[in-house]
């Protein structure tokens, strides 16, 4: 915990995030009800809109914090999970966990999205789009996630063009803990995981180890298996491992180190034949993932000028093996992506009001498979000043220069005003950005797939965009009830798709996203909260004229958690899906009608004592049966139940 002195009125607070670390900082219930004092809520900080530390009432731009506190009472053991009710976000997952897992952010294709891990560019340069599979994360190690949205290329660069998304680790604090977890339920679901940590004002650790099992999940429909042919679940095992070291070698240089492998398999159901049907036997995809960040910081003026020079690294390796006729699996395809970068970033405090923002970025990337290897570079620089000018008008703005050795230099900003209004304490925002996305390595270059003659495209554009948003968020009775609403519009440009003959990829003219992201929050009590999301939109593809695919009109969650004694938490949530556009399994329909859908889950958490912790909960409670994407089962009524122990 952050001990803090009380704010000042502006509700700054000067505090060192290393590796872009943070946490909700409250004041503790619990301790003030042993003095009769009433609890007093901070401002929530947040970082990723900025790169600071920054109270969320001065941020323009929309932003979603989920807490390690949340996932855990939610109990979400994977990142797709955690993300399901996240406004403005349609999750799209292969299947059960393990499954490829695609995010689009307020109708912006998947790889419109950049994906942090302490600071770490974790986008697969291997991957046909060069985005991030989200199904291969555990959650047991994560401290916060931010989901970022709109344009944010003017602070991050490329490939952000719908938002970004931020995911923390723990960090090491207080004297050392050991805690350990088991948990067991459906489809031959048995997790475990182990933890230790502590730390001090000089030095903090953490170290971690996940396992996660679930060998029998069916995801593929019944009626697309022909008759006499076996139907075959799938089966996911992964290793997770991570650590996380910080050192304060003098009063103004510190180090800090974090370091994350993942080692998964999955054993899923392919297609064959023509038409395509799913095949008698499983086929194989191993995942070996290892993302490594260094980062030094130096603060020589006491917080008025702090200094971060990091480098990281990333390796993402892929291998793919398919069953033969006799159910034998052939030689493995292999796919690997690398990414080394080297960035610092300069926070100089001009004024008690005005913050710049500094930073220069070198990257380079590879993409390696059997057929080809190829890679490129970029340079990157940015500027951004936080303002504060009355205490009830912010304004954040940037801009950035990037410099692709193929598609050259290119110039991107963002700005994002917020008005408190007097007496009402209504907040108006509002945020204005522009973004591009260089087309992936294998979109210009892959020859992956010679059979079918498909090939990539070495005369492709980047593509472009300007978005813009504007909302309010209202609080009400004395902050018990808290609404507000967004609305946002994006332009596309030269949007990379595949060819209308199938052979390769094209730009096209434009798409436009646009729609609304509103909810609504109670606190009845501190023990008692609900929140309920919903967003509308719209993605077009304005040359063809029609609904870009997997990009529902309609999404709503609600989520409730409620403290009925002090050792006991329940939580449910329901998220609701629209119908949407999508293909069908193997595209020989290429657009169709899919339902929607409404999901509820349970959790309960009973806290033995200070070591011991029980918990359980119950996903799908009314065994909704539907497919997202089309052709693959979403997993129905299931239960799971473990303990927990902290040491």
């Amino acid at each position: 915990m952050f001990r803090l002195p009380k704010p000042a009125r502006s509700g700054r607070f000067s505090v060192a995030f290393p590796l872009l670390a943070a946490s909700t900082l409250l004041i503790s219930p619990a301790a003030l009800a042993q003095s009769g004092e009433k609890p007093i809520a901070l401002d929530e900080i947040v970082i990723s809109p900025t790169g600071v530390p920054t109270p969320a009432r001065e941020i323009g731009s929309s932003v979603t914090v989920i807490t390690a506190k949340e996932i855990e009472r939610q109990q979400r053991r994977t990142l797709p999970q955690a993300l399901a009710a996240v406004p403005g976000l349609n999750i799209v997952q292969t299947g059960g966990p393990g499954g490829l897992t695609s995010v689009f952010m307020r109708g912006t294709n998947s790889n419109h999205v950049k994906v942090l891990i302490d600071g770490i560019e974790v986008n697969d340069p291997s991957t046909p789009n060069r985005s991030f599979d989200f199904g291969q994360m555990l959650t047991r190690d994560i401290e916060r996630i931010e989901v970022l949205r709109g344009p944010q290329s003017g602070l991050y660069g490329a490939n952000a063009l719908g938002g970004v998304i931020s995911i923390t680790s723990k960090r090491g604090e207080g004297p050392p803990k050991v805690t350990a977890s088991v948990e067991a339920g459906s489809y031959g679901t048995f997790n475990q995981s182990l933890g230790v940590s502590g730390g001090d004002d000089r030095f903090d650790y953490a170290f971690g180890v996940s396992h996660f099992r679930a060998d029998s999940t069916p995801v593929t429909p019944p009626e697309l298996v022909p008759a006499g042919r076996r139907r075959n679940p799938n089966s996911y095992d992964n290793w997770s491992y991570s650590a996380r070291l910080g050192a304060r070698l003098t009063d103004t240089l510190s180090v800090n180190w974090v370091g994350r492998y993942i080692d998964g398999q999955l054993l899923f159901t392919g297609d064959t034949g023509f038409p395509s049907r799913p095949s008698s036997f499983r086929s194989s995809q191993n995942y070996r993932q290892a993302f490594t960040r260094g980062e030094v910081v130096w603060d020589p003026l006491g917080g008025q000028f702090v200094n971060r020079f990091g480098v990281s690294y990333s390796n993402q390796d892929r291998s793919n093996r398919r069953p033969n006729a006799f159910g034998v699996l052939d030689v493995p395809t292999e796919n690997l992506g690398e990414r080394i970068k080297y960035d610092w970033r300069g926070d100089l405090k001009l004024t008690q009001s005005q913050t710049l923002v500094m930073g220069l970025q070198y990257e380079t990337e590879r993409f390696d498979t059997s057929n080809r290897t190829v890679s490129n570079g970029n340079r990157g620089a940015f500027v951004e000043l936080q303002s504060n000018w009355t205490d009830r008008f912010f304004t954040t703005a940037n801009i950035r220069y990037d410099d692709d050795d193929k598609f050259g230099g290119h110039t991107t900003y963002r700005i994002a005003p917020v008005f408190i209004v007097p007496g009402t304490d209504t907040k108006l925002k509002a945020s204005y950005g522009t973004g591009f996305k260089a087309p992936t390595l294998s979109e210009r270059f892959s020859d992956s797939r010679p059979a079918f003659n498909f090939y990539g495209n070495p005369d492709l554009k980047p593509e472009e965009s300007r978005g813009w948003d504007v909302g309010f968020e209202q609080p009400l009775l004395n902050g018990q009830v808290n609404v507000g609403a967004t609305y946002f519009h994006n332009d596309i440009d030269n949007l990379i798709v595949t060819n209308r003959s199938f052979t390769s990829y094209e730009n096209v003219g434009r798409a436009t996203t646009k729609g609304v992201e509103a909810f609504a929050a109670l606190e009845l009590t501190p023990q008692f909260k609900v929140r309920a999301d919903y967003t509308f939109t719209l993605a077009k593809d304005e040359i063809a004229r029609w609904e870009l695919l997997r990009r529902p009109r309609h999404k709503a969650s609600v989520t409730a958690s409620w403290m009925p004694i002090e050792k006991l938490t329940l939580s449910a949530t329901l998220i609701y899906l629209g119908e949407r556009v999508d293909g069908n399994r193997d595209f020989s329909i290429s657009r169709m009608r899919a339902p929607g859908a409404a999901i509820v889950n349970l959790a309960a958490d009973y806290k033995v004592d200070e070591k011991l912790t029980v918990f359980g909960r119950v996903d799908n409670l009314f065994d909704k049966r539907y497919e997202n994407p089309v052709g693959f089962l979403v997993p129905g009524l299931s239960a799971f139940g473990g303990i927990r122990v902290s040491l």
